[in-house]
């Protein structure tokens, strides 16, 4: 049972990505919300507005360099799921058994995706099944429902 869920952002560009991403954090009870690299700060009007008041409910933190703050959680055993379209990766919900109880889910830059070094260090690469042409999705829909997920499978 997941008791402790962190979502890191590596990167994000857009700052209504952002404030979707507070929102969406606050809905499932995301425990720490970590911005990283060039991902926009609250306050911010454009993270606001999408936000909805959810950047004073979520605890959030920033990070200029991801790779250790993602390392240290995993020394303070929090398994990393990296959320990525690669080879190798694993279909969600399909993943292995979850036994830990603290998860960290890294979501990447809208057009790059997650640095490879995030990448390396991470215990599971998921990816969200996707039926249509573009198979893409935007990075806040795709938090959206990695957190539910995540809930609703392991919570």
């Amino acid at each position: 049972m997941v008791k402790k869920l962190i979502v890191a952002l590596d990167n994000i560009r857009s700052h209504h990505n952002v404030g979707s991403v507070f929102r969406s954090a606050d809905a499932f009870g995301v425990d720490e919300l970590i911005l990283g690299g060039i991902s926009p700060k609250p306050p911010h009007r454009d993270i606001q507005k999408t936000a909805l008041g959810a950047t004073e409910s979520v605890n959030w933190s920033s990070s200029d360099n991801l790779r250790t703050r993602i390392q240290e959680l995993k020394e303070e055993r929090f398994k990393i799921i990296a959320i990525e379209q690669v080879e190798g990766s694993i279909r969600m919900p399909q993943g292995t058994e979850i036994k830990e109880d603290k998860l960290v889910i890294i979501l990447g830059n809208e057009v790059k995706g997650i640095d490879e070094e995030l990448i390396e260090i991470a215990d599971e690469i998921w990816e969200i099944p996707q039926h249509g042409i573009k198979k893409s999705l935007n990075v806040s829909v795709c938090a959206g429902i990695c957190m539910y997920n995540i809930l609703a499978v392991y919570g």
